[in-house]
């Protein structure tokens, strides 16, 4: 089910982590890894110069551009020199891949030949974004079609998934996925519904198991009240899950104007990987 998976680095503090579940998921599924690095091309399409009338566009000069260019171009091949050099160590088939476009773009496309993407929860500007996710993984987590992983700042060897269900086509959909890593990866699932009604818990539990049995791994269920946001991040921490895996962005985003998106605030406060499937 996973043969190849795309690794998005661009040497920030988050690329060794990226790396290092990338090598982990490898080795167990057997699969490819395709390492990408971006060469952001958005510097070079316009700059702005702040004035009395406010802000004015400015075409950066050709000299500017060539120098931009290839700093960017050096920094891209610095990055992926480094990963070449673990994943030779590591003995992971790979490929390196460096390409220049806007970040989006270019990593959705490039989803398009892989089977899982992983990726930083922050990019190159982590320092100064705190616990806020970027633009850019915001961007992918909703534009890419494939399922991601979206890794923190330290890399911990998985031991049990958290599978948060609440019977909806998109959580239905993350089953598959969740079953196959566990299987792959040798560990168990817990799987936790939120809802103030202790029977309609029950049912979407038994479905989940029903569909996880053929899988053959560990199952435990919970169920747990709340913000649904809240309470999975706190029943992961609590109980020291290393992977929070669940369907993406489950409901219209009229409804996500107006009180949230779970998806987004869940990534925004977990401190351990979010496995969002597509």
């Amino acid at each position: 089910m996973i043969k190849s998976i795309l690794l998005s680095v661009d040497g920030s503090a988050y690329t060794d982590t990226v790396l290092r579940y990338g090598i982990h998921c490898s080795k167990a599924c057997d699969a490819l890894l395709r390492v990408l690095t971006v060469i952001d091309v958005r510097i070079f399409e316009w700059a702005v110069a702040a004035g009395a009338d406010g802000f004015v566009p400015i075409l950066p000069s050709a000299v500017f551009q060539e120098e931009s260019r290839r700093m960017l171009d050096e920094r891209a091949s610095a990055v992926l020199d480094k990963c070449r050099n673990i994943l030779q160590t590591e003995k992971c088939k790979f490929e390196l891949h460096k390409i220049s476009g806007p970040p989006v773009d270019v990593i959705c496309e490039q989803a398009l030949t892989v089977d899982l993407v992983i990726i930083g929860a922050r990019g190159e500007f982590a320092r100064w974004e705190s616990k806020m996710i970027g633009a850019t993984i915001e961007a992918v987590t909703r534009l890419c079609n494939k399922s991601m992983l979206i890794v923190d700042k330290e890399f911990t060897t998985p031991s049990k998934i958290l599978m948060a269900y609440d019977g909806s086509p998109n959580a239905n959909r993350a089953l598959s996925i969740t079953g196959f890593m566990a299987k792959k990866l040798n560990i168990p699932i817990t799987v936790l519904t939120i809802t103030d009604q202790a029977e309609h818990g029950r049912n979407v539990l038994r479905e989940a198991e029903r569909y996880l049995g053929p899988y053959e791994v560990g199952i435990d269920t919970a169920i747990a009240s709340g913000a649904a946001d809240e309470a999975i991040v706190g029943y992961a921490e609590i109980h020291n899950f290393d992977i929070i895996a669940m369907g993406a962005y489950g409901h219209s985003r009229i409804r996500e104007a107006i009180l949230g998106s779970n998806t987004e605030q869940i990534i925004r406060k977990s401190m351990v990987p979010v496995l969002l499937a597509k």
